[in-house]
This record gives C-alpha cells, sequence and structure tokens, in this order.
C-alpha cells in the first residue's frame, strides 16, 4: 500500500504527541528574546499567522513535529499574530498570514506563505541549521 498526505499527517500527529515534551513550544514574539537568539546564532522560525486561517492551522500540527525532531532542538520558534500585531507584520514585510520566516543568526534565509507540505517546511526550516 503506498502512503497517502493522509498517512503521512496521521503519522506526523502521531509523533508529534509523542514528542510533544522535548518540542520548543513557539512563543509569542518578543523583540529582546528573538536578538538574544539570533546574537547567539541559532535557527529561528518566525510565524505569523492568524487564529482564522485554514491555513496556519494545518501549518501548527506541521511545526511542532518538526521542532520537536533532535536536529531542530535549538529552533526558537516565534509567533505573530497576523491581525493584532500589524507593526510586527511590517516589520518582518509579511503579506499574508502563514507566513514562516527562518533565520539563521541574523540572516534571514528563507521565507514561505501559505505552504502546506511538511517537506517543503522540512526544507525551509533546515536552512536555518
Amino acid at each position: 500500500m503506498m502512503p497517502t498526505r493522509r498517512h503521512a499527517l496521521a503519522f506526523a500527529a502521531l509523533v508529534m504527541l509523542a514528542g510533544t515534551a522535548r518540542a520548543a513550544a513557539p512563543v509569542p514574539f518578543d523583540a529582546s528574546a528573538f536578538e538574544a537568539a539570533q546574537g547567539e546564532g541559532r535557527p529561528i522560525l518566525v510565524q505569523i499567522s492568524a487564529p482564522w486561517c485554514p491555513i496556519c492551522k494545518t501549518q501548527k500540527p506541521i511545526l511542532a513535529t518538526l521542532s520537536a525532531e533532535p536536529r531542530f532542538k535549538d529552533l526558537a520558534v516565534f509567533t505573530i499574530d497576523f491581525d493584532s500585531q500589524r507593526d510586527l507584520v511590517r516589520r518582518f514585510e509579511a503579506r499574508m498570514q502563514s507566513t514562516l520566516i527562518v533565520y539563521k543568526g541574523k540572516t534571514e534565509v528563507g521565507r514561505s506563505v501559505g505552504e502546506t507540505q511538511p517537506e517543503w517546511i522540512e526544507q525551509l526550516l533546515e536552512k536555518a541549521l
């Protein structure tokens, strides 16, 4: 039987449940914590989302599963609310919710909008390592 996307997402959900204790939880964006992570040269993900966004809801378990993997243990994940934090949305030059921005230290190394394929999100996060 060929694995389908549904199988992959079910597997990802199981992995996420098994690995939630290890996963770095996303935190609301904080400028000083963001700058500290940049100064340490850490891999960083800035996730711009909205609670009503179906694409954002699809991205969250994928990101939780990936951030639970040992290779992403140092990944700092910051969330920005598209609707209520417009100043930050402008600062990061995001045009839409469901925007993922990755940094390697102080350098932006990748950006994605509306992506829901786990493999492509994984490739985006790998750019920050």
